[in-house]
């Protein structure tokens, strides 16, 4: 089975840091040099994992100022255990 490819473990991570709220909405996102080292990894993984989410609407990039998580994002909710 092939390796999930490094920039979908980022958006993944990315997602999981929303949903627990570690990333609340209006958090500015570390800048790429802080993410290639966090995530081992050259800076295109990075650049391209934040494009991504920036293209769906799930982050926000502000030229010169940074990647935000929007204000409209609530962290999402856990299924209830029963």
């Amino acid at each position: 089975m092939p390796a999930t490819p490094i920039y979908q473990q980022i958006m993944a991570d990315i997602r999981t840091k929303i949903a627990n709220g570690d990333l609340k909405p209006g958090d500015k996102l570390p800048s790429i040099s802080e993410l290639t080292v966090a995530y081992n990894c050259s800076a295109e993984p990075v650049k391209m994992a934040i494009r991504m989410l920036n293209t769906l609407g799930e982050l926000q990039g502000h030229q010169g100022r940074g990647v935000y998580v929007p204000t409209g994002s609530a962290p999402r909710s856990r299924p209830q255990a029963m």
